[in-house]
């Protein structure tokens, strides 16, 4: 069953995003915006990129949706980062509908329509652990009926933990999230064009079967400024411990995450 992730590089959106800009060039300015860039860059570096190229089972595909608009700059910055992996694949597309301009591209990366797949989604500042791939299609097989009886269903993985990184290292605790984007995949039937990325995340249950496993972590969520998330008034702010040198092993062996590539990047 073919495998499809989704990952938005600051791709300017008309929707998708909890703060809103009044026209497409300021979004576009605000995303890049220098400073805001080189640490979407830092991240996309030392969190995401990592287990994706460490991944147990190498047969996926990884589409990063940029704007057209992007700085020629950027776009060769990044460019050259995912040049060692070939799952990556770059799409650029016009600022259009979030929801519409993501499905879209994730349906065009699809093999072959008339058979299922698995598609999974995730910032630039996250990462999910380095056997994600491998538990998506080994527990895809294990609802096979539920999944044969249904459009959709949903796999969600809620342990995982919330990480800043900085100039001395990670900083970073376990949590438990239920329905999370870098937390879940969803089995898509033959011959439906819906996608991970047409539901809210913290809704589709709403929509479709849902199955959770918390056996193990599997996901990072990113934290720093710049989170949209955390771009509103009267946000709480998260105070993470710096993760000790057993963390930091868990962090290398499930994620593939390098402290010290970390303390060199941050610093």
């Amino acid at each position: 069953m073919q495998v499809i992730g989704l990952c938005r590089f600051s791709y300017p959106a008309e929707g998708g995003f909890q703060v809103e800009h009044q026209t497409a060039r300021a979004r576009s300015d605000y995303l890049y915006a220098p400073v805001r860039m080189e640490e979407r860059f830092r991240t996309f570096e030392t969190i995401t990129l990592p287990a994706l190229r460490a991944q147990t089972d190498p047969d996926f595909r990884f589409v990063i949706l940029i704007g057209d608009d992007l700085p020629d700059a950027y776009a060769e910055r990044l460019f050259a980062l995912v040049e060692p992996m070939p799952q990556a694949v770059i799409v650029a597309r016009a600022p259009g509908p979030h929801r519409a301009v993501c499905k879209e591209v994730l349906n065009a990366a699809r093999h072959d329509m008339d058979a299922p797949c698995i598609q999974f989604r995730m910032d630039d500042d996250d990462a999910v652990a380095v056997d994600f791939v491998a538990r998506l299609r080994r527990d895809a097989g294990l609802v096979a009926p539920l999944c044969a009886a249904n459009k959709a269903v949903i796999l969600d993985y809620r342990r995982g933990l919330i990480l800043r990184p900085t100039a001395k290292g990670p900083m970073a605790e376990e949590t438990e999230l239920a329905y999370y984007p870098m937390g879940m995949g969803m089995v898509v039937a033959g011959g439906h064009s819906q996608t991970i990325m047409n539901f809210a995340h913290s809704k589709v249950a709403k929509f479709m079967p849902t199955v959770t496993f918390a056996d193990s972590l599997m996901f990072v969520r990113g934290h720093n400024d710049f989170n949209d998330s955390r771009q509103k008034a009267h946000v709480k702010p998260i105070k993470l411990p710096l993760m000790d040198a057993k963390g930091e092993a868990t962090l290398k062996d499930r994620f593939a995450i390098d402290a010290d590539h970390i303390r060199r990047i941050f610093g």
